[in-house]
C-alpha cells in the first residue's frame, strides 16, 4: 500500500537527482486521492501548495542550495499544530473559524528544512483520546482493516505514513498518542524526552506531559525528523553492537493486562533480543498502580483549565465523550491535583531507579491489537476491561515522568501489527536512538515497509 522508501532514502533520492521533490509529492497527492475517502486521514489537504513548495525545492537543489536530508520531501502535521494562514481545528467545532496567524517553532524549523507539507492530518478531538474515534470530521480507520481504529489520537498521522500520503509525519504524546497509533499501524513512533521539541503554537491538552514528535518508518527517520524539530543539525544513530546491550523488561503490572496474542508476539521479539546476544533483565516500578490516578488528576484537570470558556459557552460544540471527560477534570480538588504532582515526582525517581545499570527499560507500546471502531471494552482474560485505560496502560507513564520513549514493530497476530517500546534516561534522546537502531532489525519486520 505505501511507498517502500523511507524519508532518508527519498531525501537522498531527491539531493542525487535520481527523482524530484514534485514527482514524490505528486505521487503522495495520489496517494491521498486513493485512500482518503475510505480511511479519513487528512482534515485539510495542502495540494497546491504542497506543490508549489515541491517545485521551488526542486529549483534550489538544482541551483546547488540543497538544504539537506529533508529538503524536498513530502510530510504531514497533525492539525492541531499551528500553520500560518492555515485552519487548526484540533478536529473539534469548538475551533470553527479559527486561522493560524503564526508558524508553530517546529513548522519554522521544517520549512527552513526545504520540507514539504502535504497537509494536516486526523486526530482524536483535542488529542483526548486514543481511538481517533471522536473527532467532528469521522474517525480516522486503519488502513488493513477499515473496521479498526487506526489508534489515537494520532491516527490520521500513523494512517498518512502506512499508505504513502506522506513519508513521515509530526505527532503530539500526551498518553501515548505518537506510539500507540504507530504501534498499532507498525511504524516507529518517538517521543522524545519532555521540552526537547517545543510545544509552542501547538493547542495544549496538559501543559505538565505533551509532547511533540516524529512518526515515521525507520529508526533513521525518526532520528532526522527529531533533529529538524529540536532546531539540531541533521545526524544518523550511532551504531552498536547488540551483545553489551542491557534491557530492563518491566512485567509486574504492565503484563497484567495484556492480550495472549499480543504478549506471545512480543516473548518471540524478547527471544530474537536474546538470541542477538541483548541481555534481559527483570526490573519493576513499585507504584505503578498509582499510574492512571496520578495521570488523570493531571491530565483533566489542566485541559479542563484550557477549555474552561469553551465549556462555559460551546459545550455542545464538543464530541459527547470529550466533553464528557473535560467535564470531569472541572471537579477534581486542587488538592489532588497538588498530591497528583507529588506522585509525578516518586513515579520519575522509579523510573530512573529502574533504568539504573541498563540501556533501556523494555515492554510493549500497546496491550492489544487495533481495536474495533465504536467498542467500549475489550476481553482480556476473563474480564471486559475499557478499551481507552487498556490501550494507555503501557504509553502513559513516561508522559507523566517525562523519559524519551519510542515504539519499534515486533510482529504481527492474525495480520495487525505488534509494537515493542523502549525507554531511557531523561536526556538520552539520543542514546535511545542509537540502542533502538541497533535492535530494530532483530525485533521484526515493519509491518509498513
Amino acid at each position: 500500500m505505501s511507498n517502500p522508501q523511507t524519508m532518508v532514502e527519498l531525501g537522498q533520492a531527491i539531493a542525487a537527482g535520481q527523482t524530484t521533490a514534485e514527482r514524490a509529492t505528486q505521487e503522495c497527492l495520489q496517494a491521498i486521492t486513493t485512500h482518503n475517502a475510505s480511511l479519513n486521514a487528512f482534515i485539510r489537504v495542502l495540494a497546491d501548495e504542497a506543490l508549489a513548495e515541491a517545485r521551488h525545492a526542486d529549483a534550489d537543489i538544482a541551483a546547488g542550495r540543497c538544504r539537506g536530508p529533508l529538503h524536498g520531501v513530502p510530510i504531514s502535521l497533525k492539525d492541531l499544530i499551528d500553520m500560518r494562514g492555515v485552519p487548526t481545528t484540533a478536529a473539534s467545532r469548538v475551533r470553527d473559524g479559527h486561522v493560524a496567524t503564526a508558524d508553530a517553532p517546529v513548522v519554522t524549523r521544517l520549512r527552513e528544512a526545504g520540507a514539504v507539507i502535504v497537509g494536516k492530518t486526523n486526530l482524536h478531538e483535542f488529542a483526548l483520546g486514543t481511538t481517533n474515534e471522536d473527532s467532528a470530521f469521522g474517525p480516522a480507520r486503519h488502513p488493513l482493516d477499515p473496521t479498526r481504529s487506526p489508534g489515537g489520537s494520532s491516527g490520521g498521522s500513523a494512517v498518512s505514513v502506512v499508505t504513502g500520503m506522506a513519508y513521515a509525519s509530526v505527532g503530539s504524546d500526551t498518553g501515548g498518542s505518537i506510539r500507540i497509533p504507530s504501534a498499532a499501524c507498525g511504524l516507529v513512533g518517538f517521543k522524545p524526552t519532555l521540552g526537547a521539541v517545543s510545544t509552542d503554537g501547538v493547542v495544549p491538552l496538559s501543559t505538565t506531559m505533551d509532547h511533540l514528535g516524529p512518526i515515521c518508518r525507520s529508526v533513521d527517520d525518526a532520528q532526522l525528523l527529531f533533529d529538524v524539530l529540536r532546531g539540531a543539525r541533521p545526524s544518523m544513530p550511532a551504531s552498536r553492537e547488540p551483545r553489551g546491550i542491557r534491557l530492563g523488561l518491566l512485567r509486574t503490572y504492565f503484563m497484567a493486562l495484556l492480550d495472549p496474542a499480543v504478549g506471545a508476539v512480543f516473548d518471540e521479539a524478547c527471544g530474537r533480543l536474546r538470541r542477538a546476544g541483548v541481555e534481559i533483565v527483570e526490573v519493576s516500578i513499585p507504584h505503578a498502580s498509582d499510574i492512571a490516578s496520578i495521570y488523570l488528576h493531571i491530565v483533566l484537570s489542566e485541559a479542563a483549565a484550557y477549555h474552561a470558556v469553551a465549556l462555559e459557552h460551546r459545550a455542545d460544540a464538543y464530541t459527547p465523550n470529550v466533553r464528557l471527560r473535560l467535564e470531569m477534570g472541572r471537579y477534581i480538588l486542587a488538592e489532588d491535583y497538588v498530591r497528583a504532582l507529588r506522585g509525578r515526582e516518586v513515579l520519575k525517581a522509579e523510573v530512573d531507579a529502574a533504568l539504573a545499570g541498563v540501556d533501556g527499560l523494555l515492554l510493549p507500546a500497546l496491550p492489544i491489537p487495533a481495536p474495533t471502531i465504536g467498542v467500549e471494552t475489550v476481553r482480556i482474560g476473563t474480564a471486559d476491561e475499557p478499551v481507552r485505560n487498556v490501550m494507555l496502560r503501557m504509553t502513559q507513564l513516561f508522559n507523566i515522568t517525562g523519559h524519551p520513549a519510542m515504539t519499534v514493530p515486533c510482529g504481527l497476530t492474525d495480520g495487525l501489527p505488534v509494537g515493542a517500546q523502549i525507554v531511557a534516561p531523561a536526556g538520552a534522546d539520543g542514546p535511545l536512538l542509537s540502542v533502538v537502531r541497533t535492535l530494530e532489525p532483530h525485533l521484526g519486520p515493519g509491518a509498513s515497509r
